[in-house]
């Protein structure tokens, strides 16, 4: 069965091709662009000082224009997330990757992990992703942390930034559980192999977080030469 339905996947169209280091360049970011149009990937996603390139060379073409906010640690003020969100939107963002503040979670500060995403979804009105971290959290913050970014508004829930590990079937499963298919799911970090791309999507995952896109669609085409 697993392999039927790994057959009838097209993993293309779930990917957010992510330019994310710290020596990205503009021309890496041109490149992540074409590429993202010629392939048909759901979104280019790259720090906030390139969203303006972005918005320019995507103009009128489907990727979606992504960046991310609190990023990677999620601990600015929810002023400094705000401006950034703000900004970004300005410059042409259509989708928001917020990293939440781990570190007020896991102190029991849920009211403002909650107001800080709610102020981010009001202010920008745009796709907003809550970044949970989830290989910081234990599984009754896990729930918690889905929860509170699920009222406060946002749109789509991400596993991690990929900067604390990798995401597993398992975390993608039990947000999948939880969320019971009201908002869409991102699984991202470590995402290297055709295959694993397929079971996260298998497990609930709506997108995929990764600058592997290119080499996962090649082992797609490998594997089905291997196939016969």
């Amino acid at each position: 069965m697993r392999a039927e339905q790994s057959s009838n996947i097209d993993i293309t169209s779930y990917i957010d091709h992510s330019l994310l280091g710290a020596a990205a360049t503009p021309a890496m970011v041109e490149q992540w662009c074409e590429e993202a149009h010629r392939f048909g990937f759901a979104a280019v996603c790259v720090n906030p000082c390139y969203v303006r390139q972005v918005t320019a060379l995507l103009h009128q073409k489907p990727p979606q224009i992504c960046t991310v906010i609190g990023f990677p640690t999620g601990a600015t003020t929810t002023a400094s997330k705000l401006y950034e969100a703000q900004e970004a939107v300005e410059n042409g963002a259509q989708e928001l990757d917020v990293v939440i503040n781990i570190g007020w979670l896991k102190a029991g500060k849920i009211d403002d992990v909650h107001r800080e995403i709610a102020e981010i979804c009001e202010a920008t009105g745009q796709g907003v992703k809550a970044i949970l971290e989830m290989s910081l959290l234990t599984q009754p913050e896990r729930e918690i942390a889905a929860q509170i970014c699920m009222e406060a508004g946002a749109r789509m829930l991400k596993t991690g930034t990929g900067w604390c590990g990798a995401v597993t079937v398992e975390d993608v499963r039990f947000l999948k559980d939880l969320t019971k298919d009201q908002i869409g799911i991102k699984a991202a970090g470590g995402i290297r192999t055709h295959q694993q791309a397929v079971d996260l999507i298998l497990a609930g995952a709506t997108r995929l977080g990764t600058s592997w896109g290119i080499d996962l669609l090649k082992q797609r085409e490998q594997d089905a030469k291997a196939g016969g």
